[in-house]
């Protein structure tokens, strides 16, 4: 059976749900976020689907800014690829199609963003605005 695009809101929590609790397994990534989220797993699963349906079905309801949470976690290179590892296979397991291509596309943009943004804070002797 073809698999569908992602197309609707129940699409993105499929997707949000699957991925995280597939990354809240991961022997690397699971202990970072549980460690920061802690018992507040239902607030960021929603704060997730709506930044992912504002980001892929151009529906605005996500209203923020997603690096400044990052900006102190204990985060490398190594994190990121795991995270985009996993992000890719669940998309792949789950979905085909244009808007899977860019949910993969925006996650691989994503991380490069926030590798940088991370990589100037650890090398700047000053605190820039995030």
């Amino acid at each position: 059976m073809a698999k569908a695009d992602i197309q609707h809101i129940e699409d993105i929590q499929l997707l949000v749900n699957t991925f995280y609790g597939d990354v809240r397994k991961n022997p690397l990534l699971g202990p970072v976020f549980d460690g920061i989220i802690g018992d507040r797993w239902p607030e960021h699963l929603e704060k997730m689907y709506r930044f992912w349906q504002t980001v892929l079905l151009g529906e605005h309801t996500y209203f923020g800014s997603p690096f400044p949470p990052h900006a102190q976690m204990p985060i490398t290179k190594t994190h990121f690829d795991t995270w985009l590892g996993i992000w890719r296979q669940t998309v792949d397991a789950l979905f085909a199609g244009e808007k899977a291509d860019e949910a993969k596309w925006r996650g691989d943009k994503m991380a490069a963003m926030f590798q940088l943004k991370l990589d100037a804070l650890g090398n700047s002797k000053t605190r820039p605005l995030i």
